[in-house]
Order: C-alpha cells, then structure tokens, then sequence
C-alpha cells in the first residue's frame, strides 16, 4: 500500500487546498457565528478554514491545531493566526476555552475520530457551536471519483487506498450520529456543493505528482509506465467544457451541534 504524506504545504494547496476555501466560506455562512468569538481550527493544515475565519468571521481570536509540522510552516507564513502542534485526539486545549470548534476536510483522517470529536466537545464553552466538514468521497468529490475508478480499472489493488471505501464517516448519517454520541444538541447536516475547475488536463494531473495525499501518494508508488497509462486513461475520460477546461463538482459534507 502507497505511503500517506502530508508534509509538503505547497503540494496540498495544488492538490485540494485550493478547492477547499470557497467551501470554507459557505461553511461559515451556514454556521453564521457572532464576530468577537473564539475560534479553534482543528487539523488546520495549511490555513484554508483558519485564513477564511480570519477574513469572514471577525474572531477575538483563532487558533490552528494541526499533527503536520510542513502543513504549519506554510500556514504561519500567510496568516497571524497562533498555529500549534497537536492531536485532535488530545487538544492542548483547556477545557471550555473556545467559543466555536471547527474542523475541515480532517476528521475523517483521525484514527478513531469519535475520541476526536469528545475532544471538540471538551474544550468547547456550553452554548458553543462544534462542527466539521468532510469530502463526499464515494459520491460528490469528483476529481478524486475520476481518478479512483481510473485507477482501479487498471489496478484492481488500488480500491484499498480509495476514500469513498475507507472513510465510512464521510456521509451526513455517520457525522451526525458521532455528533449526538458525545452530548452535543441541535445536530444538524447539510451538504455543501461547489465546483473545482481546472484549466486543462495539466491543471488536473500535475499535483496527482506532489506525493501529498492518498492519491498523490499512490502515484508515486507506480512504475513510470503504469503511471503513463493512468495518466493516459484520465485524459480520456475526463469531461471538458467548451473552452477545454474540466469542471467537476467538489461536495463537502457538513455537521453542525450546540456544547451542553
């Protein structure tokens, strides 16, 4: 199996951070959150849902949360957010601290995300709001469904690594079920839907190389030839527009619950 890294910042905004932010920002229309709250960004990553936060929210204060020392190194250079070094399943967070817990696009990488989402309810003040959102990767993230069914049509192997098998959390039941385990109220989901595109087939592929990523890594697990004929398969299939670009939608899950 293909080695998962996430490192390289500069990688995973070619790859999906960029995709990420018009999500972040309808994300904090739903939520609609008061300005001068405390916001914590668990599995921050770059800063994609921190930056937007900073820009949309009018926080007292944000603080980021990421396992990936690369991913925080490219986030402290773009935002004056505090970022810190940590495990969603041991928030160094004081209990009751933050007036709003968010995660994006993380929680279905956390071993055991229900001892994550206990952590979100933790160090959430009562009458907080804790909520996340996760890709749609059975059904909804296409960029990812393209190249799963590509690569499993030419390697029946590569099913094992594809996110719409392996993240069964990803979906508004499971989210919700975890929300309402650990005592939070008012549980709500709701789908977020944008559309990633890409200017042509280039646009597409090169940052299936950076390595960042289950797919990317996968990549660079093949032989040059096998890559070739992944390469050559998605080039056929993908749909294009009119002006050769490749519009593929891009659906977010999200999950939204009150602290007790």
């Amino acid at each position: 199996m293909a080695n998962e890294v996430w490192a390289r910042g500069d990688a995973y905004e070619a790859y999906v951070g960029r995709w990420s932010r018009p999500v972040a920002a309808r994300f904090l229309q739903w939520l609609a959150v008061p300005p001068g709250r405390r916001w914590l960004d668990v599995g921050c990553g770059t800063g994609a849902l921190t930056g937007t936060i900073m820009a949309a929210a009018a926080p007292s204060e944000v603080t980021g949360v990421d396992p990936s020392d690369g991913f925080l190194t490219t986030a402290r250079s773009r935002l004056t957010a505090r970022f810190v070094t940590g495990d969603a399943r041991a928030l160094p967070v004081p209990d009751a601290a933050v007036d709003v817990v968010v995660s994006g696009l993380a929680l279905n990488f956390v071993p055991g995300p229900a001892a994550a989402v206990a952590e979100f309810a933790r160090v959430a003040a009562p009458g907080g709001v804790v909520a996340a959102y996760v890709w749609d990767y059975a059904d909804g993230m296409a960029m990812m469904r393209h190249f799963w069914d590509a690569a499993t049509g030419l390697d029946p192997a590569a099913a094992a690594l594809d996110e719409g098998r392996r993240f069964s959390i990803c979906s508004t039941g499971a989210l919700s079920d975890l929300w309402s385990a650990v005592g939070l109220s008012d549980v709500t989901t709701r789908p977020i839907d944008t559309t990633a595109v890409f200017a042509d087939f280039d646009d597409y592929w090169i940052p299936f190389l950076g390595g960042t990523g289950p797919a990317p890594g996968y990549v660079a697990s093949l032989s040059e030839e096998h890559r070739d004929a992944l390469r050559d398969l998605l080039r056929e299939r993908l749909p294009r527009a009119a002006d050769g670009s490749i519009p593929l939608l891009a659906r977010a899950l999200a999950v939204r619950g009150t602290a007790a």
